[in-house]
């Protein structure tokens, strides 16, 4: 019969907030417990397990050869490749109900020998580079088990750990690997779930153990001896661990932190002494093309004027050529700027966040982490004798049973021939279980050879001896921790520091961090000769030239010389506008001499109200007088007035009807100011009562009726004041006694000395 009953019926009333706090905790608790946090006993995430369960259910274990030489020769692996699409297949159909792409790509990480210390897939085929190219297709690769993964599961089929039923109830699957490889710490992980993240860097595996073992003997072993055994991380790609044994030492102490990793290089002579950097190991987790780039785009936008060229010349092998400017760069100083630039140097974070045995999430530091792995050691190791302990109970019964028959083996097969209940007379006659009188039936007659009765009692002894053994074992923790010891070392041999998967990596060396180098010190500092037109347009000349010489000065028709100069590459240039507004030019990036030079607008936003007034190099530690022709002033340091943008810096506030007329250097033995009106009145006052500042309209100097100022100069009332002369003689005179024009700042002056210039110019 049909049912009409209304589907809203079923609807049920919630509050909203309630509804979706239950729903985002169950799925946060997925996210957290079931996909991105690694287990502290495995190291492995559930998607990894899968793939690796369901690759060993497909027989692509290591086989055919001695472990040992698998580690130290892989080629000696028989097993045969199978697709990597079948494996993938299996784990989405049976174990992981998840998207392939997703499987594939986790598959894919444990293969690469550049994410994983010790790949736990041996693949064959294109699994992707170092450049950050992607793997092929799945159905292109192929790919089996490495021995890391082989020591890893090893022991499943012992009774060592629980299974459980799969999504859907049809197949089992482990919760834990119990191998004794200590992937978490081995191979890392890395991964974000809801509200926690992890992120654990690779390690050597002979360090763990020995650390593991001194944990052994003594549970109370302090955190410092464990960081004498544990170096750091040891990346698969190598570099240098750069930070100093105790920031490493408190990160493994509370499990957070991170690591200074920089690439590993040396430098190549070229002769005549030219030389280059190579780069032969990279930081951790850096894509090689995307370090090119960044190295070349600090070339192309000029950010280092001392890099000439990058190139990759690598094959197998990493191998980046860096190429300076010039070979009397220093190299130091080279590599410290792209180690500050670039990912040369980065930082690897150490976030020691793992399920334990509980699916709990912890942070935990070095000791207690090792500490509940070799607790988990310890139970697979009691778990592993446990269940020997039991198969050797059912095959000494069975034996028992055996030894029976043959003493009374004439009665036996009487009793089969003639009773039609075989089984109940034995088990009645002999004191048999069921178990012994089944396989008792069950034996065939090839088994009735007197030898055969001479291997079960020497079966039997062997079994009762083991089983002392185990017993003990189960007994005694001495014992187990003896044991797991012996195993350990026995797994040390294949991953050893003398072996070429186990040797360290990565080197750790104690480095201060990159210097800050002036963008002064990577230029090469060489003469040239600054010209700036009456137009606008600015050149360098390479070297010093004759200011006065025909071919120095050549302009555009109708243009001429405004302001021209020597100065050196390595010095920034101050131009001040008549709007009080200072910009900076770098005398490195000055457009060439060869032909008219470019715009100085092109190079600065300068705006278009304001005429250029000054132009000069910044020389360190001089100070500049500036003055506007309100007879207003002040001192600045030229270091206060260098900007770091192209807009400049308003340096001088000046006044309506006002601009900035005068920008001049004073010399270091300068005592007083010579002031000068466009009224042609002179005033000399003390360089004291001009006071320094950043920024300002600075003091009156020089009071005017009418008019304005004309010119201010700065110099040593000692040597007085000179002047050309006109005409064609060129001679110079010098006023040497300037007393009588000399007063307070803000005089209104008197009339300069005869033959002073009738320009008021100083």
């Amino acid at each position: 019969m049909t049912d009409f009953r209304d589907p809203f019926d079923a609807i049920k009333d919630h509050p909203f907030d309630e509804a979706l706090s239950q729903r985002y905790l169950v799925y946060a608790l997925s996210t957290i417990t079931a996909r991105s946090l690694p287990d502290l006993r495995d190291g492995l995430k559930p998607v990894h397990r899968r793939l690796l369960w369901a690759m060993r259910l497909l027989r692509m274990e290591p086989g055919g050869a001695n472990p040992d030489m698998l580690v130290a020769n892989p080629a000696r692996n028989t097993t045969p490749y199978k697709k990597c699409a079948r494996v993938v297949g299996d784990v989405i159909g049976k174990y992981h109900p998840h998207g392939d792409a997703s499987v594939y790509d986790a598959m894919v990480r444990l293969a690469q020998d550049f994410s994983l210390r010790t790949p736990l897939v041996d693949g064959q085929g294109n699994f992707g580079n170092i450049d950050g190219d992607n793997a092929a297709a799945m159905r292109y690769t192929e790919a089996r088990l490495t021995q890391a993964a082989a020591d890893l599961m090893s022991g499943l089929d012992e009774g060592t750990v629980d299974f459980r039923p799969t999504y859907n109830g049809e197949d089992e699957e482990p919760e834990v690997f119990p191998g004794l490889f200590p992937n978490l710490l081995a191979n890392g992980a890395s991964g974000i779930a809801v509200g926690m993240a992890t992120s654990i860097p690779p390690h050597n595996v002979s360090e763990l153990i020995d650390a593991a073992n001194l944990l052994i003997d003594d549970p109370d072993t302090d955190h410092a001896a464990l960081m004498e055994l544990v170096k750091g991380p040891d990346f698969p790609t190598g570099g240098v661990l750069v930070d100093s044994p105790a920031i490493i030492s408190e990160a493994y102490a509370t499990g957070r932190g991170a690591f200074r990793t920089r690439a590993r290089w040396h430098k190549e002579d070229g002769g005549r002494g030219t030389w280059v950097a190579v780069v032969t190991e990279i930081p951790y987790q850096v894509q090689k093309s995307k370090l090119i780039e960044q190295i070349a785009a600090l070339i192309n936008d000029r950010k280092l004027p001392i890099l000439a060229d990058v190139r990759d010349e690598s094959d197998t092998e990493i191998r980046i050529v860096i190429e300076p400017r010039a070979r009397t760069v220093d190299e130091q100083v080279l590599m410290d700027s792209l180690f500050r630039l670039t990912d040369l140097e980065n930082r690897f974070p150490l976030n020691l966040n793992v399920l334990d045995a509980s699916h709990t999430p912890r942070v935990l530091g070095l000791k207690p982490l090792l500490i509940e792995w070799l607790k988990h050691q310890i139970d697979v190791l009691v778990r592993r004798a446990q269940h020997r302990l039991a198969k050797i109970a059912d095959r000494l019964e069975l034996l028992d049973g055996y030894i029976i028959a043959y003493l009374n083996l004439d009665r036996v097969i009487e009793i089969i021939r003639t009773e039609d209940e075989p089984k109940a007379v034995m088990m009645e006659e002999f004191a048999l279980t069921d178990r012994q009188a089944e396989a008792i039936l069950n034996m065939r007659l090839r088994s009735l050879r007197k030898l055969e009765e001479m291997e079960l009692r020497r079966e039997h002894a062997e079994l009762l001896k083991e089983q002392d053994e185990l017993e003990k074992l189960v007994e005694s923790p001495a014992r187990q921790r003896t044991r797991l010891k012996k195993d350990l070392a026995a797994l040390r041999k294949r991953y050893g520091p003398d072996t070429d998967l186990g040797r360290r990596r990565s080197l750790v060396e104690e480095a201060a961090p990159a210097r800050e180098i002036p963008l002064e010190a990577m230029i090469e500092r060489e003469p040239i000769t600054v010209i700036l037109s009456e137009r606008g347009w600015i050149r360098a000349m390479s070297g010093h030239r004759d200011l006065a010489a025909a071919d120095t000065l050549k302009f555009k028709e109708g243009d001429g010389p405004q302001f021209a100069f020597h100065a050196y590459t390595t010095d920034k240039l101050l131009m001040a506008t008549s709007t009080g507004r200072v910009y900076t030019l770098a005398s490195d990036k000055l457009p060439g001499g060869r032909g008219f030079g470019d715009p100085v607008r092109s190079l600065v936003d300068m705006d278009n109200e304001g005429s250029i007034v000054a132009l000069m190099p910044a020389r360190p530690g001089g100070d500049l007088l500036l003055a506007s022709s309100d007879g207003r002033g002040f001192l600045a340091a030229a270091a206060d007035l260098i900007a770091e943008t192209r807009k400049g810096k308003q340096v001088v506030n000046v006044r309506a009807g006002a601009k900035l007329s005068v920008v001049r250097p004073v010399p270091a033995e300068a005592d007083s100011i010579a002031v000068i009106g466009e009224n042609r009145k002179l005033l000399v006052f003390s360089l004291a009562e001009m006071p320094k500042m950043a920024r300002g309209q600075g003091v009156q100097m020089q009071r005017y009726r009418d008019g304005g100022l004309s010119d201010a100069l700065a110099f040593r009332l000692a040597d007085g004041l000179s002047w050309t002369m006109g005409g064609e003689s060129g001679r110079t005179r010098t006023e040497s006694d300037m007393l009588p024009w000399k007063v307070a700042r803000g005089a209104a002056g008197r009339m300069p000395p005869t033959g002073f210039p009738r320009d008021n110019r100083f």
